[in-house]
């Protein structure tokens, strides 16, 4: 028995989703006639609270979209210093907008207001001037941490008040609006742009969407076209993803329990576990931590090191009770 806890992004299309996708009326998206395409892109815009959403094929390409979009070459973006644009996209957004990525720190992925405010500089021909702040919600390397809606309104009132925009890597957002229970709506409200992710723990296999004002819709298609991301036919993946959004929402709150159940193992086996897990995500300190996740994988459990001492957990569609069991299982033997 395999059981892969390595990322949510390795769900698989269910048989219905399948079937969804087979039968997906299409048409050219790039010249905007896919009528699948459009349906999903008026639907997430609506439950966010914005007036557009554009499909694109990747997390990645939404959040280089969105900087390219509120910034100009020479500019500063302020975000977390686990966020990630800056550790697990290439290096686009120096490439593409040609932007200094200023890292803030905070715990779990929580930068601090004041934290925030003294980073926003008086204006000096020495400085690169903040355009933008970047928010990740949950946040990943924080341990799949919540932002509440709240602080969230705070964060994007200090940044319009200073002159910036602001920008919601939302990837996981659907995981913030099942655990605390705020309406995507509240969660994305006061944020510029805000994209989403359809192929973590929604289970799609491919895409995101990035929605916002609709003057910067038809900016948005171009940048998208630019970077590659115009597609043809693809309203056979807008209907993995309208499917998704119709069945795999809710479940997420199983994802939540079985990490919050590994956890309490893991703890319990006297491991270094951090925070308890707010959505799917669980970090555990070991030593040699590469080494240990070959272990694991030896055993048949997917886990990756994203440091020498950190370990992390994802909890998703394709992970059962039953491999948790076996996972807590192996865990508690490897103990020792």
């Amino acid at each position: 028995m395999w059981v892969d806890l390595r990322s949510d992004t390795l769900t698989r299309p269910t048989a219905a989703m399948r079937r969804a996708m087979a039968e997906a009326e299409v048409g050219d998206d790039v010249f905007g006639e896919d009528p699948t395409v459009n349906r999903l892109e008026a639907r997430v815009a609506e439950r966010l609270g914005k007036e557009f959403a554009l499909f694109v094929p990747s997390g990645t390409m939404a959040n280089q979209v969105a900087f390219r979009l509120l910034s100009t070459p020479g500019d500063e973006v302020l975000l977390h210093e686990d966020a990630h644009p800056f550790h697990y996209e290439a290096g686009g957004a120096a490439v593409i907008s040609g932007v200094t990525l200023r890292l803030l720190p905070g715990e779990r992925g929580r930068m601090g207001l004041d934290t925030v405010r003294a980073a926003m500089r008086a204006p000096n021909v020495h400085h690169a001037p903040a355009a933008l702040l970047s928010v990740e919600n949950t946040a990943n390397r924080g341990g799949g941490t919540v932002l509440p809606a709240a602080y969230c309104a705070e964060l994007c009132a200090v940044a319009h008040e200073a002159g910036l925009h602001t920008h919601l890597d939302g990837a996981r957002l659907w995981n913030a609006h099942v655990q605390s229970g705020a309406s995507l709506h509240e969660l994305a409200a006061g944020f510029d742009v805000v994209n989403v992710c359809m192929s973590k723990g929604l289970g799609a296999p491919v895409g995101s969407l990035l929605a916002g004002p609709r003057a910067l819709a038809e900016r948005a298609r171009r940048v998208r076209k630019m970077l590659g991301g115009g597609m043809r036919q693809v309203g056979v993946l807008a209907a993995a993803a309208e499917h998704a959004l119709d069945h795999h929402v809710a479940r997420l709150a199983d994802d939540h329990a079985r990490a919050r159940q590994l956890w309490e193992a893991l703890q319990a086996a006297g491991y270094a576990v951090e925070a308890a897990p707010d959505t799917n995500i669980v970090y555990v300190r070991v030593p040699e931590a590469p080494a240990f996740s070959q272990r694991l994988a030896a055993r048949g459990i997917g886990a990756i090191a994203l440091a020498h001492d950190r370990i992390r957990f994802v909890t998703h569609l394709d992970v059962d009770d039953a491999g948790i069991a076996t996972t807590i299982g192996v865990l508690r033997e490897l103990a020792g």
